[in-house]
C-alpha cells in the first residue's frame, strides 16, 4: 500500500486465492507416484449461507451452473447441510480434473457474486495404499492446503501421516505452514 493510500483510507483488495485449486491437479501425479494415494472420486465445496436475495440468486446459478456442467462431464452432484448449518456441495466423478474444475467453478461463481467470505473450505477425497481415507483440505481463508487423516476410531487422526505428507507435498501444493490451522472436519458429508 503506498503512502497516498493509506493518507486518502483507500484499501487494496484482497488478491483472490482461487486459482490455488488448480495445484491439486498438477500434485495429483505426486500424490499417486510418492504417496501411492488414489482419489476415490469425491471432492466437496463447503461454505456458509447468508439469507439473503442476493446470495439465494447466487445459488441459483450455481445449481444451474452445476446441472450443465454435470450434462457434459457426467459428476453426480448432491448438497447437504452438516450439523453446524454450513451447506456443501459433493462432487461425485472418476475423472480427477472434473472434480477439481467443479469445486473451482463453484468457489468462482460465488466470489464473482461477492460471498468469497461465506466460503470455508474444499475437501478432496483420497485412499492409501491400505484403503484408509486421507484429505486434502483447501483453506480459502488461507489460501493453503493442508492433509487430514482421520483414524478410523472416534474422533483421532494420525499426526505423523499428516506431517509426512506435508513433508513430500511442500513443493507441489501452497501446504499451510501454521499446524493450528490444520483443522479437524469430522463428520464431513463426504
Amino acid at each position: 500500500m503506498s503512502f497516498f493510500d493509506s493518507l486518502l483510507g483507500r484499501t487494496r483488495p484482497t488478491p483472490s486465492h482461487l486459482e490455488q485449486l488448480f495445484a491439486m491437479s498438477t500434485a495429483y501425479i505426486t500424490l499417486q507416484a510418492k504417496l501411492e494415494l488414489r482419489s476415490d472420486g469425491r471432492a466437496g465445496i463447503c461454505f456458509k449461507p447468508v439469507t439473503s436475495s442476493a446470495f439465494g440468486q447466487a445459488e441459483k446459478e450455481i445449481e444451474d451452473l452445476l446441472r450443465v456442467s454435470s450434462r457434459t462431464t457426467g459428476s453426480a452432484i448432491r448438497t447437504s447441510k452438516d450439523e453446524y448449518g454450513f451447506r456443501w456441495i459433493i462432487v461425485e466423478d472418476p475423472d480427477f480434473e472434473d472434480l477439481v474444475t467443479t469445486i473451482h467453478m463453484v468457489s468462482q461463481s460465488l466470489h464473482e457474486h461477492g460471498f468469497k467470505d461465506q466460503l470455508l473450505a474444499a475437501l478432496f477425497h483420497f485412499r492409501d495404499s491400505e484403503d484408509r481415507p486421507v484429505l486434502w483440505v483447501y483453506s480459502y481463508k488461507r489460501g493453503k492446503f493442508y492433509p487430514f487423516v482421520p483414524l478410523g476410531t472416534g474422533n483421532q487422526r494420525d499426526n505423523a501421516r499428516e506431517l509426512h505428507l506435508r513433508s513430500v507435498m511442500e513443493g507441489e501444493l501452497p501446504v499451510e505452514p501454521d499446524l493450528e490451522r490444520w483443522y479437524p472436519l469430522w463428520g464431513v458429508p463426504l
